[in-house]
């Protein structure tokens, strides 16, 4: 049984307790209710107060019934209520250890700065994609799940960021709700591991220069990208509605993936045509990122794959894994 169940259940108990002792005096001795109340609150809990009235013989085994009945209630309510006050203390002990362990364990890592409505989404794509993350939460009612690795701390303070491990941490994801707070993540964390990728939230419009001027590598406005969504939803549904599924990590069955091509990569020097690619992995390739940031769109069969691009392709899951690992 749950904590929270525990405790309802020893209420009801002593709920029970009241109301049968309450009854069995307004019955026995024809008391009023609030006297009927008093003489089983005291009769319980064995305060010694003078009775209300002398009882009866009746009343008297009533007495003895609800002063042995009222301590076996109390007896389990005392022991429960401290059972369940060791077993947490004792479960915060060895989970606090626990997420230690895991943090000191972590590398090439993401760290989630806020876990608002958009920093759960993050964390639910991330553990979609099997991606390692930390989360880093101010506010205690907003903790994650139990299964997500979590620190409770202001971001914008360097000992929280060091113990995210953020000198062995891949990137960032800065999601707070004040910009102010963003930059100051961003300087920190940059100042701490200027290798670091960082990502950015801005929400007010002049936030991003500055955010980016900070050191961010990439700066999202969420209202900008929303208003774009509902315009695009309402000039091309269908567009929308294919990159959403396509975008999305539940649906498995077709993907737009990134894909880096290493200098050993098979594909290296060859033609999209000679790569066969389309041909025998069954993938589309949309775009190419040059090493130097160039992008083309809709490259052609004669599109040469350099060293050090980046692959943007439409396939299905377990096809695109082949082609990563061909590009690796």
């Amino acid at each position: 049984m749950k904590p929270t169940k525990k405790i309802l259940f020893i209420l009801f108990l002593l709920l029970c307790v009241l109301s049968y002792g309450t009854a069995g005096y307004m019955i026995i001795e024809d008391l009023n209710f609030l006297d009927a109340l008093y003489m089983t609150v005291i009769t319980l809990a064995t305060v010694g107060y003078k009775e209300v009235k002398d009882l009866s013989i009746n009343g008297k085994i009533f007495t003895i019934i609800v002063i042995f009945s009222g301590f076996g209630v109390f007896t389990y309510a005392l022991t429960t209520g401290a059972k369940i006050i060791i077993e947490g203390e004792i479960r915060e002990v060895f989970k606090k250890r626990s997420m230690r362990k895991k943090l000191e364990q972590l590398k090439d890592h993401y760290i989630i700065c806020g876990y608002g409505r958009m920093g759960r989404i993050i964390a639910k794509e991330l553990r979609a994609n099997d991606i390692p993350f930390v989360v880093i939460e101010k506010k205690g009612e907003d903790l994650p799940e139990d299964d997500i690795i979590y620190i409770i701390g202001d971001a914008t303070k360097d000992e929280v960021l060091r113990e995210a491990g953020i000198e062995r941490a891949k990137g960032l994801i800065t999601v707070l709700s004040q910009d102010a707070e963003n930059l100051y993540v961003v300087l920190s964390a940059k100042g701490l591991n200027p290798e670091l990728f960082i990502v950015a939230r801005a929400a007010e419009e002049g936030a991003e220069v500055k955010l980016k001027r900070a050191g961010a590598d990439r700066v999202v406005s969420p209202y900008h990208i929303g208003g774009l969504r509902i315009a695009h939803t309402v000039l091309r549904p269908t567009v929308v509605d294919f990159l959403e599924f396509a975008t999305r990590s539940e649906h498995l069955e077709i993907q737009i993936e990134e894909i880096p091509v290493g200098e050993t990569s098979v594909f290296v020097g060859k033609t999209i045509g000679e790569s066969g690619i389309g041909r025998d992995i069954g993938a589309i390739i949309i775009g190419i990122k040059r090493s130097d940031g160039r992008m083309e769109f809709n490259p052609t069969s004669q599109t040469t794959i350099k060293s050090g691009d980046t692959l943007i392709v439409l396939g299905e899951a377990q096809k695109l894994q082949l082609l990563e690992k061909m590009a690796g």
